[in-house]
């Protein structure tokens, strides 16, 4: 294929994902924005192929591994429940930056392969593409890797923190760049693979300091710092598909990790720089055992929201746990035939990743016109009759505007509180992710609903 012609089909390519990334912004136009990705991911690879030309034996490993890749991927694509959404996310983003890091060695101890020069006279802006790639890439691969682990429980997802490590971490930044610029003069292999190891470590180093509350936006800045690598590397090849949906995707990623911190009341350079300046995400408050707390069961809850005017749904992680979408579903249509007004209540980090709320909601079917934001619902609590809250947590902790030592404080949560009954399920009075108690619950009008959420939400449905 002619460069003009693969430049051209590049370009298609380019203007699907542009398409692809503007229809995934709206839950109703988030299927056709997949369809527009999957058919400029196909049209890349396919043109990628046609423009290397004859690969040799070598094209027949090149289509088994990707049978082989393609294959895990849609089998766990098929398997994961949306609970594991989040860990699985930041899975992936390892292997993004981990295939960053193999090409730039590829291209490292084989230049003459990408038409970069010879080993020991590489060209310079290629060097400089490389080494920013691989080290980007090794960034998000061990903290895709420390992320997924905490978001899986098998690290403690609590705040990681030592004397010195902020002062650790910016020594270790000047390193990398100070070796960048001398692989550029000396094009040694020994301080390429330097900047890979530095970079694997600072990873690590980045991600440990930031707690469980701020692992939405985690999420979102790996994603950026895995479409970065993808760009480097996309230089490197001089592939420009590669270079516009790296682009694409690290500017979008970081784009939406400022969403997510200024939606949580986070400052985006705290996180991007490892938690710089975050508050110990300890619990302040009250011992819980002090504190009265009025429980109910179904029959309360079906009798409340029965005889109520409007309801506001507010899910949270709990639901996404419980697999509790479809009877939450059900149970809204049986108060819609009693006239009851419902409506629902995304906050923008409820779940484990931003979306995650929409997706669970979207698979049970709920009109997306039912469906709001923090912005576009909170001053309709004062005037709703019942808020049930089925699962979330930290975003309706009234604490984040009234103690200032919270780790929450200043978070924008949903006035929940303002609700003349509020219904919150949840198997017990144990902290939310960030860690510390909920005032809520101890509330004069909140009625604790002590259950799993699906089986509590059946059970109303049953009492309605």
């Amino acid at each position: 294929m002619s460069a003009n012609l693969s430049a051209l089909f590049y370009l298609i390519s380019g203007i699907l994902f542009i398409l692809a990334l503007r229809g995934l912004s709206s839950p109703e136009t988030s299927r056709q924005g997949n369809y527009f990705g999957i058919a400029g991911m196909v049209i890349s690879i396919v043109v990628t192929f046609l423009t290397v030309g004859n690969l040799g034996p070598g094209f027949i490993y090149v289509l088994i591994f990707l049978l082989i890749g393609g294959t895990i991927g849609a089998f766990i694509a098929f398997k994961i429940p949306m609970t594991a959404m989040p860990e699985l996310v930041a899975g992936f983003h390892s292997l993004v930056g981990l295939a960053a890091v193999f090409v730039a060695i590829s291209a490292f101890l084989k230049p003459e392969a990408f038409n970069l020069g010879i080993v020991g006279n590489i060209k310079l802006a290629s060097l400089i593409e490389m080494s920013l790639g691989a080290a980007i890439g090794a960034i998000t691969f061990s903290g895709s890797i420390i992320a997924f682990l905490k978001l899986r429980g098998i690290m403690s997802g609590s705040p990681v923190t030592f004397k010195g490590q902020h002062l650790i971490n910016l020594i270790l930044g000047l390193a990398i760049i100070f070796l960048i610029y001398y692989l550029c003069i000396s094009q040694s292999s020994n301080v390429f693979w330097s900047i890979v190891l530095i970079s694997f470590i600072v990873g690590v180093l980045l991600i440990i300091p930031i707690g469980g509350a701020d692992m939405p936006v985690v999420i979102s800045m790996l994603n950026s710092y895995s479409g970065w690598a993808a760009a480097g590397i996309g230089f490197t090849l001089e592939n420009t598909a590669l270079i516009i949906t790296g682009a694409l995707v690290g500017s979008s990623g970081a784009i939406l990790s400022y969403i997510m911190c200024k939606g949580m009341n986070r400052s985006f350079f705290n996180v991007i720089l490892g938690g710089w300046g975050a508050t110990d995400q300890t619990s302040v408050s009250k011992s819980k055992e002090q504190k009265p707390v009025k429980s109910g069961n179904a029959d309360d809850a079906a009798f409340l929201m029965k005889n109520a005017s409007s309801v506001i749904i507010v899910p949270g992680y709990g639901m996404a746990v419980a697999q509790a979408q479809h009877a939450l579903r059900e149970m809204v249509d049986s108060l819609k035939k009693n006239g009851v007004k419902v409506s629902y209540a995304i906050h923008p980090v409820a779940g484990r990743m931003p979306g995650h709320m929409n997706v669970l909601l979207a698979e049970a079917n709920v009109p997306y016109d039912e469906v709001f934001e923090l912005e576009e619902i909170n001053n309709d609590f004062a005037n709703c009759d019942v808020a049930y809250v089925i699962g979330a947590n930290d975003v309706t902790n009234p604490v984040a505007k009234s103690d200032p030592q919270s780790p929450i404080y200043g978070m924008p949560v949903l006035d929940v509180e303002k609700s003349k009954s509020v219904l919150f399920v949840k198997r017990s009075l144990s902290p939310g992710y960030a860690g510390i108690d909920n005032d809520l619950f101890y509330r004069d009008n909140t009625l604790m609903l002590f259950a799993d959420a699906k089986k509590m939400t059946e059970d109303i449905i049953k009492s309605l």
